[in-house]
């Protein structure tokens, strides 16, 4: 589904991913875990192109994404192929990135009449299912500021799923959150991983990864340390910079 060959990103003089490699198969769920500043949510933004590499090559579905390799140097696609490209892929971002002055069905209707061309009727109506969806149908008219933080990321997973994607990168969904409203949207997440959902998700929730991944990578100062089935990466961890981040978490 999804293909990384040499992945870099640097912001200036500092180097936040260091050769990333990896191919993310279709209908698996990756959880992404390490401690903050470990390229985690750099590595979910290069993948849609919210951040561009400093180097390397993206693929999506076999195709070469956002730009080419000429000669040594990128050179970006135009404008129009990108976003076709990016709408493959729903980003839900730890800070929820809801408009505050429309309603949840408004929010989610937005992307699907100017981002796919959708009339105001149809696109509501893919709203309304979607929002059915996450649990969230008697909440459609409400504004975000009337919505509990767990609602709110929900509708924010609801407005990805409205797009019909590939797949759907996840920033920390949980991190914002109270502890009491982490379940909500788990139990969400773990319902689109059941319909086979491609989900990519950087958390700090070392139990949902348990029983949601298929696999788990484990990135520290930009690169990846190890990565496998999360009862190796979790349970039986090869590298001792693996095992001394999972004592400090699971204290």
């Amino acid at each position: 589904m999804i293909q990384l060959v040499e992945i870099r990103k640097a912001f200036g003089d500092h180097e936040v991913l260091r050769g990333i490699s990896k191919t993310f198969n279709r209908g698996q769920v990756t959880c992404v875990i390490g401690p903050s500043g470990s390229g985690k949510s750099t590595l979910l933004r290069c993948i849609n192109l919210l951040e561009k590499p400093t180097s390397g090559e993206i693929f999506i579905e076999g195709e070469r994404a956002y730009y080419e390799i000429d000669r040594g140097a990128i050179r970006y696609h135009p404008e129009s192929r990108i976003t076709a490209l990016r709408r493959k892929l729903g980003m839900v971002f730890q800070d929820f990135a809801l408009f505050p002055h429309l309603t949840a069905i408004e929010n989610v209707t937005e992307g699907l009449v100017y981002g796919l061309g959708r009339g105001r009727k149809e696109a509501a109506g893919v709203a309304t299912r979607v929002l059915a969806r996450v649990g969230l149908a008697e909440r459609a008219a409400y504004y975000p500021d009337q919505l509990s933080g767990g609602q709110k990321q929900r509708v924010a997973i609801a407005r990805s799923l409205a797009m019909a994607p590939k797949a759907i990168l996840f920033d920390e969904p949980t991190s914002a959150l109270d502890p009491e409203l982490v379940g909500e949207v788990l139990d969400v997440m773990q319902d689109l991983s059941r319909e086979g959902m491609t989900m990519i998700i950087a958390t700090h929730e070392m139990k949902f990864a348990r029983e949601i991944a298929g696999e788990v990578i484990f990135m520290d100062q930009g690169v990846i340390i190890e990565d496998g089935p999360p009862e190796i990466v979790l349970e039986s961890p090869r590298h001792e910079r693996t095992r001394n981040f999972l004592r400090r978490v699971t204290r």
